[in-house]
């Protein structure tokens, strides 16, 4: 009976454990088309010279939703569409999250530093901050595909 426990034991650890392995295992889980929370815009994932990247395919509109960048700073920038607009930029992968990246939010027209993880659901953690990460926001994307 005890050594049916002890096993249950660890079966339960591993499976709790299962999610995170699979990211430090698969730094590619990243890649893939991805729901940002709200749901009004699809983000593409690809690779470029070993890091991760970013850009927008997909953003909803209608009810007075612009398609273009015009929270941006930068008049120049505010004429530019938000559909192909790279917002995750220089992402590397390190002890099981994506890491040392930006993300800039066309809703504020401000970019963050940034780390994602993948949390156990197969939804991406994606916390943008200034500074230190303890100072920040964390939002939730679900893989589309």
């Amino acid at each position: 009976m005890r050594h049916k426990i002890i096993i249950l034991s660890f079966f339960i650890i591993g499976c709790y454990f299962s999610g995170n392995l699979y990211a430090q295992a698969n730094p590619d889980a990243l890649l893939g088309i991805w729901f940002n929370e709200e749901k009004d815009a699809k983000i593409k994932v690809y690779k470029e010279n070993g890091k991760f990247y970013g850009k927008i395919v997909w953003h909803k509109t209608g009810d007075g939703i612009s398609p273009y960048d015009e929270h941006n700073p930068d008049p120049e920038l505010q004429k530019r569409k938000k559909v192909g607009l790279v917002i995750l930029t220089d992402f590397e992968f390190h002890n099981g999250q994506w890491e040392d990246g930006e993300i800039y939010d066309p809703k504020k027209g401000k970019t963050y530093s940034c780390v994602i993880k993948l949390e156990k659901d197969g939804s991406l953690n994606v916390r943008g901050f200034i500074g230190f990460s303890l100072i920040g926001r964390t939002t939730y994307w679900t893989k589309t595909e």
